[in-house]
């Protein structure tokens, strides 16, 4: 054997290996999804320095990462974002490395601009579009989380119509009764399962509802999650992986739920352990 055919050799079985390795390290986040978060825990550093704020979560680990609407979060740190150009803030997100495919919006914008809000969503490259909260009084009626689910329905149709999925958030709220009637059961029912898709938020394990049962209960109806973990010792949201979630059956179920992406909802300094667990999660 010849010396250039040795090293051709070598360089082959290298760059195989160079493969194997690039394929591992992607198999090693959960559903093989690169692990993301939400910006809103770091929205005081996005008001101050947004780029800075996108190479300190990309220095972290994190990929992707799920935006808030400037307009509707104007008063909660995104109101630095306002003048800028969509595309704009598309570029800036890239040159940190970093992608974004889904961005949170108050039920209100998107019923009063919808169509401003879905150009905005295009341009920003966005292919979903979740609604955080409906903004209910705290007595609101069943009637009226019925009638504001019918409303997201028809928002849902024109968000499909412009080839994006539309989805909903859940908080406390939701993981309760209302006139007698469970409200996420509710919704469930309410909800076309075509038009809007939900995101769980794991944080409602410190009620006592764990994600995996819904996600089973209700396949195909989920499209992302929001993750933080909790310690009944302290009774604080922690870093995921250090409270209790089973997070391998968590993502063993997200599967069957339909699970597209997940964003790492914490306090800026549970983030990085968050990632590191996430990143060696085997599921």
């Amino acid at each position: 054997m010849n010396t250039d055919t040795l090293l051709t050799r070598r360089t082959v079985v290298a760059r195989l290996g160079a493969s194997a390795a690039s394929a591992a390290l992607l198999a090693a986040d959960p559903l093989g999804m690169p692990v993301g978060c939400q910006l809103y825990p770091v929205r005081d550093q996005v008001a101050k320095d947004f780029e800075g704020a996108l190479r300190m979560v990309a220095a972290m680990g994190y990929k992707t990462v799920e935006m808030c609407s400037p307009a509707g979060y104007a008063k909660s740190g995104f109101g630095a974002l306002v003048d800028r150009k969509p595309k704009q803030i598309r570029a800036s997100i890239r040159a940190a490395g970093l992608t974004c495919e889904s961005c949170h919006y108050t039920f209100g914008e998107l019923k009063d601009n919808l169509d401003e809000r879905i150009g905005y969503a295009k341009h920003l490259g966005l292919k979903q579009m979740i609604v955080a909260s409906f903004g209910l009084t705290e007595d609101a009626t069943i009637a009226e989380w019925d009638r504001a689910a019918a409303r997201l329905n028809l928002i849902g149709e024109r968000v499909r119509k412009a080839h994006l999925q539309l989805g909903y958030h859940n908080h406390d709220r939701e993981f309760a009764k209302v006139d007698g009637v469970f409200v996420y059961d509710r919704l469930m029912q309410g909800l076309d399962p075509n038009l809007v898709k939900m995101q769980f938020q794991t944080a409602v394990v410190r009620l006592g509802f764990d994600a995996a049962p819904y996600f089973e209960k209700y396949p195909g109806r989920f499209l992302s999650m929001h993750l933080a973990d909790w310690s009944p010792a302290t009774k604080q949201i922690v870093a995921v992986g250090s409270g209790v979630i089973d997070w391998k059956k968590l993502f063993s179920a997200a599967r069957v739920a339909g699970v597209k992406n997940y964003f790492v909802e914490v306090a800026p300094d549970a983030m990085p352990a968050s990632y590191s667990y996430l990143h060696q999660l085997r599921v």
